[in-house]
């Protein structure tokens, strides 16, 4: 929501899409370095102090970006504020998954994933609806307010919710312990590399395609039917008492993921297309929580909001490079391209997911006994 507001909002105010996107790339950019920082100090001291004064910071740079584009200031001052916005954003995502795993008993830890993968791709549906609407029908800032509030609310609502909270590493008594140095949360962020490489340069490809077809406005339909066959494969993957372990379910997921996105390079039609799309987001959700289960049972009990970050952004850089990639491509050969990209990416997750299995399966490295925090195998 915060990049979408953050491109409608430059464009209506400078008229320049190439001056939005470098201000939404210096967020993001921003955000994916520093997020880990954040999560390996939300380890250290707790999340409730991280979230609290991350959000009030992170209003403060919301505030000063709002001006610094309404009063059309210099480019380099809109990328600073964008910077500041980017670096004072922590990871929703892995703050609440790493404490569903405080929270929750190992077999029931991969429906909790489930279930908010599929509360992700329903935010992911309604959220670009909504700051469009805000900044078309309200004012073209009101999206980039909005995303403000929100991100304030949300911290301070986590943060008061101590039951859920995982202990901070400072409060054991033992030496902190590193997400990046565990050889199982490597693996998983090349994998998640991988998948967000793809993800990037499928977009791209079903906006290519769709105004290949003369039909622009399809693009996004498309991409709804990708998150709606996310949606629904999410909800059966955490139903299903899965006999496999979830070192093998990565390499299954990761196998769908690659031969989901190759029949989009052949779609003859819109309507095989949006067949094809739903059929592409069927591995995403079960991917994403493969790699979430695993990542909790190879990474310090200490470094999981840590280790979780460090996978959000492996992931979302790699979409930023995916559909840079795919873009150029989709320009000079058509969606097709774009398409392969995707496969390319994808085959790269599924090659890391199978050679990485032995460590994958690894015992987690904490001081505390394996076998008590182990994930159990469904």
């Amino acid at each position: 929501m915060r990049s979408i507001s953050i491109l409608m909002l430059v464009s209506a105010m400078t008229g320049s899409m190439a001056e939005a996107g470098t201000v939404a790339a210096a967020m993001l950019l921003a955000q994916g370095v520093v997020s880990p920082l954040l999560g390996r100090t939300a380890d250290r001291i707790s999340q409730r102090r991280v979230l609290l004064t991350a959000g009030v910071t992170h209003l403060a740079g919301m505030t000063l970006l709002l001006l610094a584009i309404t009063l059309k200031a210099p480019l380099v001052l809109m990328i600073l504020a964008a910077v500041a916005t980017g670096c004072t954003s922590v990871s929703f995502t892995s703050f609440m998954r790493a404490r569903w795993a405080a929270m929750v008993e190992a077999d029931v830890l991969r429906t909790a994933y489930a279930m908010e993968s599929i509360l992700d791709d329903t935010i992911f549906l309604l959220g670009p609806l909504v700051v469009t609407v805000l900044a078309s029908a309200v004012h073209p800032a009101a999206g980039l307010v909005a995303c403000g509030l929100l991100t304030l609310a949300g911290s301070v609502a986590v943060a008061l919710h101590r039951r859920s909270e995982p202990a901070p590493q400072g409060s054991t008594g033992r030496s902190a312990e590193r997400a990046i140095k565990v050889p199982g949360v490597w693996i998983l962020m090349l994998c998640y590399a991988g998948m967000g490489f793809q993800f990037g340069a499928v977009d791209v490809t079903m906006i290519a395609f769709a105004k290949e077809q003369h039909a622009p406005g399809l693009g996004g339909v498309f991409l709804a039917l990708i998150s709606v066959g996310s949606l629904i494969a999410g909800a059966v993957y955490g139903a299903v008492n899965w006999r496999l372990s979830q070192a093998r379910l990565l390499t299954v997921t990761c196998s769908v993921l690659t031969l989901g996105v190759l029949p989009l390079a052949f779609a003859p039609s819109s309507l095989v297309m949006g067949f094809l799309a739903v059929l592409a987001g069927v591995a995403i959700s079960p991917g994403l929580i493969a790699g979430s289960t695993l990542l909790e049972s190879v990474c310090p009990r200490g470094a999981l909001s840590e280790g979780f970050s460090w996978l959000t952004s492996a992931g979302a850089l790699s979409i930023a490079t995916g559909t840079a990639a795919g873009g150029r491509l989709a320009d000079s050969f058509g969606s097709a391209a774009g398409a392969w990209a995707g496969v390319g990416g994808g085959l790269f997750a599924l090659a890391l997911a199978v050679l990485g299995q032995p460590a994958l399966r690894g015992e987690r490295p904490a001081a505390e006994p394996a076998a008590e925090w182990a994930v159990q195998e469904q």
